[in-house]
């Protein structure tokens, strides 16, 4: 009986890994070469290199953080899918799926995955993902087809969750110490739109002073990145 012939590199499908942690994207290159079927067509640890390589390397999939410096990973997700609209994205994170995995495919994204979940799910995320389909756990696939079939929600299980897309952006970015002004000039937005933001933060987190919006979101960027 014949050995199954090793895919030729031409017929390898190619992934372009986003991340600004070197040791994690080694791993991911690791990882995915080990596959046989797969390549690591290039690596960025930043949205705006992503855009770059994503022209350059042609890839097949890019396999993205949420966490990057400067433009957010959703807001990368976003930019991909307007300059790339066949170029599938799916995000690899260490921040709870409940908070980000609905977000990601309302920008664009076709899955979310938890890092901690481990090489082979990660693998078969890929090529789920890669197959044409969307890629999320059992429990947030359930959780989801329950929010969109006319069922009661449940309860939140953070207020966060309320923000829109734009309000958490700016929410992390309180949480890490930048101030009005400095935020609009990291979102390109004038300092009354932050502003605007920011009371809307507050009222759907139902507090009532800036300290009170600053200390809750620096107590929630500290949960969502213990190691930092």
């Amino acid at each position: 009986m014949k050995k199954a012939a090793k895919p030729k590199r031409a017929d390898k499908r190619r992934i372009l890994i986003v991340d600004d942690h070197p040791m994690t994207r080694q791993g991911l290159i690791t990882l995915i070469e080990g596959a046989g079927d797969l390549e690591v067509c290039g690596q960025a640890e930043s949205a705006q290199q992503a855009l770059e390589k994503s022209d350059q390397g042609q890839p097949h999939l890019v396999l993205a953080d949420i966490t990057l410096p400067g433009k957010n990973g959703l807001e990368l997700v976003k930019d991909l899918r307007a300059l790339h609209p066949d170029l599938p994205v799916l995000v690899l994170s260490m921040h709870d799926e409940r908070l980000y995995a609905e977000r990601v495919l309302r920008a664009g994204g076709r899955g979310y995955i938890m890092k901690q979940e481990g090489g082979r799910k990660i693998l078969d995320a890929i090529y789920q993902v890669l197959a044409g389909k969307i890629f999320l756990s059992e429990s947030m696939s359930a959780q989801i087809l329950e929010n969109i079939s006319g069922r009661p929600r449940r309860a939140s299980h953070s207020p966060v969750e309320k923000l829109t897309d734009r309000e958490f952006e700016v929410f992390q970015l309180i949480g890490q110490g930048h101030s009005t002004k400095g935020i609009a000039s990291h979102l390109h937005l004038s300092t009354k739109t932050i502003e605007v933001h920011r009371l809307k933060i507050k009222e759907k987190l139902k507090v009532k002073t800036a300290a009170e919006l600053i200390r809750f979101a620096v107590r929630w960027v500290e949960s969502e990145n213990p190691a930092s």
